[in-house]
């Protein structure tokens, strides 16, 4: 008789970002009793983008249920850096606004980092800036990119401990791969970050105790690639609803893996009202 194949248990984003949600929307009103406005996330888009327009509406509407006021500001697709990192001089220095958001990626004519570094720190929510992602690194207060932050959420709320873990991030974008990784060092796990020059990639994702796909790849990463007992964090989103991973062959040697969707996706916008609700209160400190 055939042992039944192992199956990976899967770690549910929408779940937690739920609860985390519920509990945002609860002090988002005790916020709005006691000061009499409610907190705010302001919101950029440069250009008309259609996936990105997608994702704004989606915070906006994530940010109607949770009662938290939210700005649009919209830039045609020809702004200049200079008239970007204006508008975001001044939402950073509204004292309505509690959250500063621009919606990414921007248009080529547009240096993405000065337009980043334009976001005050204390309202940088989706921990874009220099500044946050120091603060990361040292494991000192401050705002997390969502993403990363909501894959940390994940691996708390399902009792895995960094500590002395092979943790392999492959993608090594500003807001993704680099600061989950440097989260995770400075949770004690030791890191190896992998890209597009890694040579033999398969070799080292089987030594990876945690591992975090964030290249942008659909299915990129095989399940014979997994270490058996692995757990495996797709923070991809690809066309056709597909992750990073391969998830059924994964699935079949990892320990706890996050689907695609309803793994990692909801848990970045939970992160990024939570931390709104950060910015508010601490404003009231």
């Amino acid at each position: 008789m055939t042992a039944p194949a192992h199956t990976a248990q899967l770690m549910d984003g929408t779940a937690l970002a739920r609860k985390i949600s519920e509990r945002t929307a609860a002090r988002a009103a005790a916020f709005t009793e006691r000061t009499g406005k409610a907190p705010c996330l302001a919101a950029v888009l440069v250009g008309d983008d259609p996936a990105s327009e997608t994702y704004v509406r989606m915070k906006r509407n994530r940010c109607a249920k949770a009662g938290i006021d939210s700005r649009f500001v919209a830039l045609p697709a020809e702004t200049t850096t200079e008239q970007l990192v204006a508008t975001l001089t001044e939402l950073s220095e509204d004292p309505d606004v509690h959250g500063v958001l621009l919606q990414h990626p921007v248009p080529a004519q547009i240096d993405e980092r000065a337009a980043f570094e334009a976001i005050a720190p204390g309202k940088d929510v989706d921990g874009v800036t220099m500044h946050s992602f120091a603060a990361m690194g040292f494991g000192l207060p401050g705002f997390a990119s969502c993403t990363p932050g909501g894959i940390m959420r994940l691996l708390d709320a399902y009792d895995v401990d960094p500590t002395g873990k092979r943790a392999v991030v492959v993608g090594r974008s500003a807001i993704l791969g680099k600061p989950v990784g440097m989260m995770l060092l400075a949770r004690d796990a030791t890191v190896t970050y992998c890209h597009s020059r890694t040579v033999d990639l398969p070799s080292i994702i089987r030594e990876a105790d945690i591992l975090v796909a964030a290249v942008g790849r659909p299915e990129f990463i095989r399940g014979e690639d997994i270490k058996p007992g692995a757990v495996v964090l797709d923070a991809g989103y690809n066309a056709g609803n597909v992750g990073d991973v391969h998830f059924a062959s994964a699935a079949e040697r990892a320990s706890l893996i996050t689907p695609v969707p309803g793994g990692v996706g909801p848990m970045t916008i939970a992160v990024l009202l939570e931390q709104t609700l950060d910015s508010a209160e601490a404003g009231l400190a």
